[in-house]
């Protein structure tokens, strides 16, 4: 969508062919978020950010898809109908890698938004605080409650097989789905924890030492502004350092 001074128009109403060619050549990404026109977070969220096949991507570029709902959402319809509701909606995606689980949605997570929260995100170590990785291709994003993974990315783990035996949690499970992919869950409900109380969430601790060669690394460019120094990095490595 292209905007100009007075209205938001759609790029296939340009009609000037030079200048849909020029658009469609520099702007190759193209990125959709659905929001409601009510103030405030509701909860509900769509975000796409799509990597076009007929350009030369970076590296390990990818396209990214994300959907939010709200907390009440899950409590009313428990977490296994929200377990079931999310492997369907996995099943329709053509994913490398993908999770779910508990999450603090915010339009600008890297901007100010932390200042104000990252003491409760460093304390509960179950809420994702992330809107997911661009320049993931075949690492995997953190570990959460429900853990998708793809062929590709199975495969360098040692396949569906060598998971379960290298994990011991009794809330752990390795489920297999269709065209070679598995789900790792951690447990039969998303947890926050609460470090506070001593609640360290052992069994995503014991996920993220075994899939740490292949978990994204923390990118060493990113801070949190207006927060103490290497808090992005106790965060990312929460589950491997502390």
């Amino acid at each position: 969508m292209l905007s100009t001074s007075d209205e938001e128009y759609f790029l296939d109403d340009e009609p000037d062919e030079q200048l849909r060619l020029m658009q469609m050549k520099n702007q190759f990404d193209r990125m959709v978020e659905l929001s409601s026109e009510e103030r405030g977070v509701t909860g509900y969220g769509f975000f796409y950010w799509a990597r076009l096949s007929w350009r030369v991507s970076p590296t390990n570029q990818v396209s990214l898809v994300s959907f939010s709902w709200p907390t009440e959402y899950l409590e009313s319809r428990g977490p296994g109908r929200m377990r079931d509701e999310m492997m369907a909606l996995a099943a329709l995606l053509p994913y490398a890698s993908g999770h779910a689980g508990l999450a603090f949605s915010s339009p600008n997570l890297w901007g100010p938004s932390m200042k104000h929260i990252h003491e409760e995100a460093l304390r509960y170590p179950g809420l994702d605080v992330t809107h997911g990785q661009r320049e993931l291709g075949s690492r995997i994003d953190g570990v959460h409650w429900l853990n998708f993974l793809g062929s590709e990315v199975l495969s360098q783990v040692g396949g569906a097989e060598a998971l379960p035996s290298r994990l011991h949690s009794t809330s752990t499970t390795v489920q297999s789905l269709e065209d070679g992919r598995v789900l790792v869950s951690l447990g039969p409900g998303p947890e926050a924890g609460d470090l506070r109380r001593g609640d360290t969430l052992p069994a995503y601790r014991e996920l993220a030492r075994v899939l740490e060669p292949w978990l994204f690394s923390f990118p060493e460019h990113m801070s949190w502004w207006g927060c103490p120094p290497d808090t992005a990095r106790r965060w990312w490595r929460r589950f491997l350092d502390e």
